[in-house]
């Protein structure tokens, strides 16, 4: 285990795991409950975590503190749906005092987009500068198709309020061969044209989801040779703290990025956890080991179990996943479902 090294302003020592990448970026899943039903995300009829599991929204700011105090500097809040969680504003009033102290660089989240038109104005007031919505086709149809129960307009007009608020929008897209594939030139130039970053994502193997998940698997590696045909594509070293590799794209000026975790994982560089709504922390999203944070949180008033909970969690941190999607492995990798552990 690696020496814990001291860093300017964080209480304790800086988060290193057993291959020195220093952990500073908490994803957080405030509830696995969302108002979609996404094909490739979960089951139409999914059961969701009993309530009382759940940490209260004042246990989930305290683990957020202690993070931060070990230098975490990024927090971004999931899902499922973060917004549709009862009363979550007063989570992210709470988090966005340490943006204002300068103690937390960012506080962001992503979202289906569905309740944006209600919340995009608290958000910017509560510190939030920079937010995902995941959009994966721009069909009201097809849209509905994916999402089962979603609705593009109401989506959209979140985005409107949202980009009115002062919020800047990255769009996230799930690329499934067959669905949406065609669409992807068309959503570049929307995306760019609404002054939004768009990201395309490969289909993960997470959860049961009633399909095969071969039928949908698109490796980006191809869909980028083929976007070729229309765009000049320029490599960037551009980031935002993600797994997200940039490219410019030069006929609209705007960014496109690829999240590659099957054809080109982004492990070696890797500085993210992610805590669960029942405080299970993963230090991997595609490895079944996981740290409970419940019980020494709930077993004291002070930090130091916690933060020992923590240490010995980052410890265990492993080097990559074992992501694979074929005709061999058309299981899912791991039996939870994408909306537990948080995007």
């Amino acid at each position: 285990m690696n020496t814990p090294i001291s860093r300017p302003g964080v209480a304790g020592p800086a988060l290193v795991d057993p291959f020195g990448r220093h952990v500073t970026y908490l994803r957080v899943s405030v509830t696995d409950r969302c108002d979609f039903r996404c094909v490739y995300c979960m089951a139409e009829d999914m059961t969701f975590l009993p309530k009382k599991d759940l940490l209260t929204l004042e246990e989930l700011e305290r683990v957020c503190t202690a993070f931060i105090g070990r230098g975490v500097r990024k927090i971004r809040l999931t899902g499922g749906e973060p917004l549709v969680r009862r009363n979550v504003m007063s989570l992210i009033e709470a988090l966005g005092r340490h943006v204002q102290s300068k103690a937390l660089e960012e506080l962001t989240l992503t979202t289906n987009g569905s309740q944006l038109a209600r919340y995009a104005g608290e958000l910017h007031a509560h510190g939030v500068r920079r937010i995902n919505v995941s959009v994966d086709t721009l069909d009201e149809r097809k849209f509905r198709t994916i999402t089962r129960w979603g609705d593009l307009r109401k989506v959209k007009d979140g985005i409107a309020a949202a980009q009115k608020a002062g919020l800047a929008i990255k769009i996230n897209a799930v690329a499934l061969k067959g669905v949406n594939d065609d669409e992807i030139p068309e959503m570049i130039r929307w995306a760019h044209g609404e002054g939004m970053d768009l990201t395309l994502i490969e289909t993960m193997p997470l959860g049961d989801i009633d399909g095969d998940r071969t039928d949908q698997y698109l490796p980006l590696s191809v869909l980028r040779a083929e976007l070729l045909d229309q765009f000049t594509l320029e490599d960037i070293p551009y980031k935002t703290g993600g797994p997200a590799r940039y490219v410019e794209v030069k006929e609209t000026g705007g960014r496109l990025g690829f999240i590659t975790p099957l054809t080109h994982n982004f492990c070696e560089s890797c500085n993210r956890v992610r805590l669960t709504c029942t405080g299970t922390l993963y230090m991997c999203l595609g490895q079944e080991d996981a740290a409970d944070l419940r019980a020494p949180l709930r077993a004291s008033e002070g930090n130091d179990l916690i933060n020992q909970a923590i240490d010995e969690a980052i410890s265990r941190k492993p080097k990559g996943h074992d992501f694979i999607i074929d005709r061999r492995h058309n299981k899912p990798a791991l039996s939870r479902h994408m909306s537990v552990t948080g995007g």
